[in-house]
């Protein structure tokens, strides 16, 4: 009875479709696991800068602030998946190839560092200006007061930043499915959609669901222990 009902409602869930998924997965891992440092990496120092250019900040630099907040809300708005394409040259230039999980990775760091950056930047002005003021009194430079004073206060708020830059990089890696990322994405789109195996949509979809839910309980679970308030 019970194999009868699989058959009728996962009918192309066989042992070789099983171990596809599971490769999938690994490919969407990867992709994380290649582009989520790079992306704190790069959006982090990013995102200070944009902090300490932004006015009434301590190097405040209007032209400067214009330019960067410009080039991030340029890159934060285009969609993903036209994102890739317009990046398909200098990927190729770059990785040597445009497809799978190595052709993923640059345009998944230039999607995703913006976003975290503005994230950053949104953190460090929770800063009680206070602290602020008082690490300044205390003759602290400028490279003493984000290393010992934002990053250290703002530390929670970096931390689920990062949550929801993790997550969102797994959403990218599922547009990216469409144009040949590999990945739970790529087996979603080819089986699911393009073959109409709804059950095979459905298990990527639930794969991507816990993975999320993970992910996100960890960084819950990070917040609170850093959270010194």
């Amino acid at each position: 009875m019970s194999l009868s009902f699989g058959q009728q409602w996962f009918p192309h869930l066989d042992a070789g479709k099983w171990s596809e998924i599971g490769n999938a997965t690994v490919d969407t891992l990867l992709m994380l696991g290649g582009s989520l440092p790079l992306t704190l990496l790069i959006g982090l120092p990013l995102g200070v800068l944009l902090f300490l250019t932004g006015p009434r900040q301590l190097h405040a630099k209007p032209a400067l602030y214009a330019v960067l907040s410009l080039l991030v809300n340029l890159l934060r708005s285009v969609p993903f998946i036209i994102l890739m394409i317009v990046l398909i040259p200098v990927t190729l230039a770059a990785m040597g190839t445009s497809l799978g999980v190595r052709g993923a990775i640059l345009p998944l760091v230039v999607g995703a560092a913006p976003f975290y950056a503005r994230l950053v930047e949104t953190a460090l002005r929770e800063v009680d200006r206070g602290v602020i003021e008082a690490s300044l009194a205390m003759g602290a430079t400028t490279r003493q007061l984000v290393l010992r004073v934002l990053l250290s206060e703002a530390l929670p708020g970096l931390i689920a930043g990062a949550t929801v830059t993790t997550i969102a990089l797994i959403g990218f890696t599922a547009m990216g499915g469409a144009i040949g990322s590999g990945g739970l994405g790529d087996l979603a789109y080819r089986d699911g959609y393009l073959r109409s195996h709804t059950d095979v949509a459905f298990v990527t979809v639930i794969a991507l669901v816990i993975l999320v839910q993970i992910l996100q309980m960890t960084g819950d679970r990070l917040v609170v222990r850093f959270n010194r308030r």
